[in-house]
């Protein structure tokens, strides 16, 4: 059987992002682990990230192979037009589908097995075409969370009536679904900040007859409900997350584009156990000035020891955030501020006791199935979705409120400072705590039970379409 396994091919493509590099890669490696040939691709350019930041590189894992090839979106790594985020999103279309394609043909070619899978994740929905034009059975794997695929389902397909901008007071009720208020709904889908983003990420639910499945990194005891509810009327969702708990095995293949640092996990050795508040607001988010300067405050304030990623942002995106004078000086001693860190090592640590974040579904997972109560602070997309998952329905931790101060809407440092104590110390710590362990040991029996078996079953398939 392994010979066999070795003698099939599985492509994964990724929309160059780090949000979606991460599960998408963690899928290669579990694959791989499996006995596959597997061959991880996004464009050159972050391809290029990956290798200097992390060991990117073709190895041995179990019984498979995983191995690296990008291709190209036609673009030098400087290019200017990269901050015009629609003629990024054209090129990555038309001339990164074509490099691809090349990519996918010359397989065979170079002496390796032809692809027989090719599975895409979202913002890449011409993958799915791709395959589709060369005869290759495709899969997707949804990189948010069942409920937000849900919602975005419902409102492609018209089976609900969504709110406009003029329309704030209303909410929106789908099955299984808590009731959506305005803010608690992607804002692709109402205020509408990036239309490339929405017409493509639209596309892809266009495009599901053309895959056999759709993976989904969350796990049944998680969205259950939902799950059910959207394998009656859409392509079967088959989750199998935590994908992040599924890959140990190859902790040390990474796909950072910003380089990590290590000694965080030093210094967390030398903190008390649930003494520190780590903030991340992930790869893409970046605070204005103002609201660096009150969430500066509100910790000092707070008194509470923190690790803080505060990033480069990609080239052509922003540039590099700068903390308030005296900021490092009166922190001296207190917190740690670092570019990147090995998140879930900095998560499975005994010394962190909550998670301030955006809300991303990657971070969202990870600290759900970390048992780490979160504070949570989205910004846009699906991150308003996650927020009010986490805190109205796992009940794991709290929001951060925003106010309008000199007409810019901030989360103040006064309210920096309450949602640090309540989260830690406050009436409902030790509720949020306990709703922390819970999930985190719910992953731990799906990472076993009923997301090993889902992943095994997605085995035999590609298996069987290959008459193996």
């Amino acid at each position: 059987m392994e010979s066999k396994k070795s003698n099939l091919h599985v492509l994964l493509v990724s929309f160059p992002a780090q949000g979606h590099i991460n599960p998408l890669l963690r899928l290669a490696k579990c694959l791989a682990s499996k006995g596959f040939l597997v061959t991880f691709s996004t464009t050159e350019t972050i391809g290029h990230l990956m290798k200097e930041a992390t060991n990117a590189k073709s190895c041995k894992i179990g019984h498979g192979e995983l191995r690296f090839e990008f291709f190209s979106e036609g673009w030098e790594i400087n290019e200017p037009q990269r901050a015009n985020l629609g003629a990024w999103i054209h090129q990555l279309e038309t001339v990164g589908r074509e490099s691809f394609t090349a990519l996918v043909n010359r397989q065979s070619q170079m002496g390796r097995p032809s692809v027989s899978c090719i599975i895409n994740n979202p913002f890449v929905p011409w993958a799915t075409d791709v395959a589709a034009e060369l005869g290759i059975p495709c899969a997707v794997l949804w990189v948010q969370s069942c409920a937000v695929y849900s919602i975005y389902y419902h409102f492609q397909h018209q089976l609900a009536t969504f709110p406009n901008p003029d329309q704030r007071d209303m909410t929106i009720n789908l099955p299984s679904l808590p009731s959506q208020e305005f803010d608690d709904i992607p804002d692709f889908l109402t205020l509408n900040p990036y239309d490339s983003l929405r017409k493509v990420i639209l596309s892809q639910f266009e495009n599901l007859d053309k895959s056999f499945c759709v993976l989904v990194d969350s796990f049944e005891e998680l969205e259950r409900e939902t799950i059910e509810v959207m394998s009656r009327i859409s392509a079967p969702i088959i989750p199998i997350g935590p994908l992040f708990k599924s890959t140990n095995d190859a902790s040390s293949v990474r796909g950072d584009i910003w380089k990590a640092t290590d000694d965080c996990l030093q210094w967390l050795d030398s903190q008390s156990p649930n003494s520190v508040i780590y903030i991340s607001f992930g790869s893409v988010v970046s605070l204005s000035k103002e609201q660096l300067e009150e969430l500066s405050a509100g910790l000092l304030k707070s008194g509470t020891p923190f690790l803080w990623v505060l990033k480069t942002p990609p080239i052509n995106v922003g540039s590099k955030p700068e903390l308030p004078d005296g900021f490092k000086e009166e922190a001296e001693g207190k917190g740690m501020v670092v570019e990147w860190c090995p998140q879930e090592q900095v998560l499975a640590h005994s010394a962190v006791s909550c998670f301030l974040t955006h809300c991303g579904w990657n971070s969202s997972m990870e600290c759900l199935t970390s048992g780490v109560p979160v504070i949570a602070f989205p910004q846009w997309g699906d991150q308003n979705t996650n927020a009010k998952l986490l805190i109205d329905a796992y009940g794991v931790g709290v929001r951060m409120k925003k106010t309008q101060k000199d007409g810019t809407a901030v989360v103040t440092r006064d309210e920096v400072e309450r949602c640090i104590f309540e989260v830690t110390k406050g009436a409902r710590a030790e509720e949020i705590k306990k709703n922390a362990r819970k999930w985190k040991e719910a992953a731990e029996v799906a990472v076993a039970g009923s997301s090993h078996r889902n992943i095994e079953l997605f085995v035999a398939d590609i298996l069987r379409m290959h008459g193996t």
